[in-house]
């Protein structure tokens, strides 16, 4: 293919753990471009090459570097599977998947499986390269196992305090490195008792979680404890919550706004539901973004964006949405209005209330639009004298609904 870029994953073990093919690849490129520690592998009488090393930042780079050695006949390095959280995927996105020519080779992943004894196909993998540690806290779930790429030689470290920090410091903690190279080694202690403050930069982690005891738990599905959220009140309780994300059907990769965040409890949750999930909450409290970014963090969803400011100013500009929770502000001029404009067709919108004012509203919208209008009442059992009576909360009035037409 006429501008073709190779692409050739490479491991701890070298050259000589390269299969012929890709040897042929590195011998034959006039450019070799990749990180200094992969380039440093290349013996220089096979690969006479010029070498070229990415610089940082990386992904910007990317287009005009290559731009610059048009028509000369380009290696890329990879660690590992480069279509596995590496180098591959910023290419395919930069300069088209087409132009590539993908030489992999066998991933960390597959190799701390091997070593592990663990199946690959039902272990779960964690990227905490140029991602924030505490979306590790959302995959922490007793008895699981993970796997979680480190970005450099202190992230042990840094996940064994997350791990105590959290309630988990009884996990079990193996750091895997070098994996397939002459200096692979294993190190292994729970994270109470991690005792390593730097490891070779070329690592796994495998975690066996263990929840210490009194640790609150929280499930994989919407409805999580209210004590699980730091709030001032202003918070959608947990019932209530898990019907409103029932009615949301968050899917993979969506976005939602959450109008009024509150304690950002909708949005947390809606991220929750799956990794690529996305959210941004709207509260115009200082006060309250805070304390929801935290919320965030805390329940393992850092990439929540929060957006302070009054809805529906604050709403301009936003990235378009494939639903919409409005938990506060209905009465606010224009808000419904906004809301359902910004949505595409096929996009959801829901709604909860609990004043006669506010429920006015959404009964005029489900005449006008269609949709499902239900209350939701929950009680509690709670002690009267000696006995045990139910405590009604405030009932509330949830309105949903699909914007006609097909999604484009």
């Amino acid at each position: 293919m006429n501008g073709a870029i190779a692409v050739v994953g490479i491991g701890a073990d070298g050259w000589d753990g390269l299969p012929e093919t890709s040897r042929r690849v590195l011998g034959a490129a006039e450019v070799l471009i990749g990180a200094p520690r992969q380039l440093d592998l290349l013996p220089g009488e096979a690969c006479p090459g010029e070498r070229i090393t990415w610089p940082s930042p990386l992904r910007p780079a990317v287009p005009g570097l290559l731009a610059a050695h048009q028509g000369r006949t380009i290696a890329v390095l990879a660690s590992g599977d480069p279509s596995f959280y590496g180098i591959g995927r910023t290419l395919a996105e930069t300069v088209g998947a087409d132009r590539l020519r993908v030489h992999p080779h066998p991933s960390s992943v597959s190799y701390a499986c091997a070593r592990l004894g663990w199946p690959l196909e039902s272990t779960e993998t964690l990227s905490l390269v140029a991602r924030p540690l505490a979306a590790l806290s959302a995959a922490l779930h007793p008895g699981r196992r993970l796997l979680v790429l480190g970005e450099g030689p202190g992230t042990p470290a840094r996940v064994a305090a997350l791990l105590r920090d959290t309630g988990w410091g009884g996990t079990r903690i193996r750091v895997l490195e070098q994996l397939g190279g002459e200096h692979e080694r294993l190190l292994d202690a729970t994270a109470a008792d991690w005792p390593h403050e730097r490891t070779d930069a070329l690592h796994v982690l495998a975690l066996d979680c263990v929840r210490d005891p009194g640790t609150l738990r929280l499930g994989a599905v919407p409805g999580l404890p209210d004590e699980a959220y730091e709030h001032d009140g202003q918070l959608t309780k947990r019932y209530v919550r898990a019907a409103t994300l029932a009615a949301l059907a968050p899917a993979p990769g969506e976005l939602l706004w959450d109008i009024g965040g509150g304690s950002g409890s909708i949005g947390v949750e809606w991220m929750r539901t799956h990794r690529s999930c996305r959210a941004i909450t709207v509260e115009k409290s200082p006060e309250r973004a805070a304390r929801i970014a935290r919320n965030a963090d805390t329940l393992g969803v850092p990439g929540l964006r929060v957006v302070t400011g009054p809805a529906p100013a604050a709403l301009t500009g936003l990235p378009t949405p494939d639903a919409v929770f409005i938990g506060g502000g209905l009465t606010v001029p224009g808000l419904l209005d906004a809301c359902w404009d910004a949505l595409p067709a096929g996009g959801r919108l829901v709604a909860n209330t609990v004043t006669l004012e506010s429920e006015a509203l959404l009964a005029d919208r489900y005449r006008r639009h269609g949709g499902e209008l239900i209350r939701l009442a929950v009680a509690s059992a709670v002690p009267v004298g000696g006995f045990t009576g139910w405590r009604q909360a405030m009932p509330v009035t949830q309105w949903s609904v699909t914007k006609p037409g097909e999604r484009a």
